[in-house]
C-alpha cells in the first residue's frame, strides 16, 4: 500500500508557501515576507487585484465565490501611535468582488506598485459601483482628492 505524503494546502495556482499566479494579470506572485514586507500576501503587487477567498473574517478562506476582487479605492487605517504625524495612518486597498460585490480592505505591501496605487486612487474619484450605501455599511472612508498630498508623501516621500 502506498502512503501519500501530507502536503499543506496545494491547488492549481497556489503552492504550500502561499505563492500564487494572479487571476487577472497572470503574473507569478511570491508570498515571501522578505519581498512584500507582509506575512499574509493577499493581492498581486503588479495589478493589485485579489481573489475573494474570505467569508466572515480575514484568513478564514470560507468564501465559495473565488472571483477576482478589483482594487477600487484607497483608505487610511487611522492609528493612535505616539510618533505618527497628524492624520497619518496605514494605507489600505479597498477591493470589490467582480461577482458578488463584497467589499474588503487589505493592507498594502512594500513591493506593491506605487504607480498602480496612485492610479487606483485617481480612478476612485469616478466610482459609481462603490457608492455611499456600501461604504456606509462597511464603515470605510475612501481617500478623496483632499488627501492627495498626504498619500503622495506616504507613497513617494515628501517633496
Amino acid at each position: 500500500m502506498k502512503t501519500r505524503l501530507h502536503r499543506p494546502y496545494e491547488r492549481k495556482g497556489h503552492n504550500s508557501f502561499g505563492d500564487f499566479v494572479c487571476l487577472k494579470c497572470r503574473n507569478f506572485v511570491s508570498a515571501e515576507a522578505l519581498f512584500s514586507g507582509v506575512h499574509h500576501r493577499n493581492h498581486c503587487p503588479y495589478c493589485l487585484s485579489s481573489r475573494h477567498l474570505d467569508l466572515f473574517e480575514a484568513g478564514d478562506r470560507l468564501s465559495a465565490c473565488k472571483a477576482v476582487m478589483q482594487p477600487v479605492a484607497l483608505t487610511i487605517k487611522r492609528t493612535n501611535k505616539k510618533y505618527c504625524g497628524a492624520n497619518r495612518g496605514e494605507i489600505m486597498l479597498v477591493h470589490q468582488c467582480d461577482e458578488c460585490g463584497k467589499i474588503s480592505i487589505n493592507r498594502i505591501a512594500a513591493d506593491d506598485s506605487t504607480e498602480m496605487l496612485w492610479t487606483v486612487f485617481e480612478a476612485s474619484f469616478n466610482l459609481e459601483t462603490i457608492e455611499n450605501p456600501l461604504t456606509t455599511q462597511t464603515g470605510i472612508t475612501l481617500l478623496a482628492a483632499d488627501d492627495r498630498r498626504q498619500l503622495h508623501d506616504q507613497l513617494f516621500g515628501r517633496l
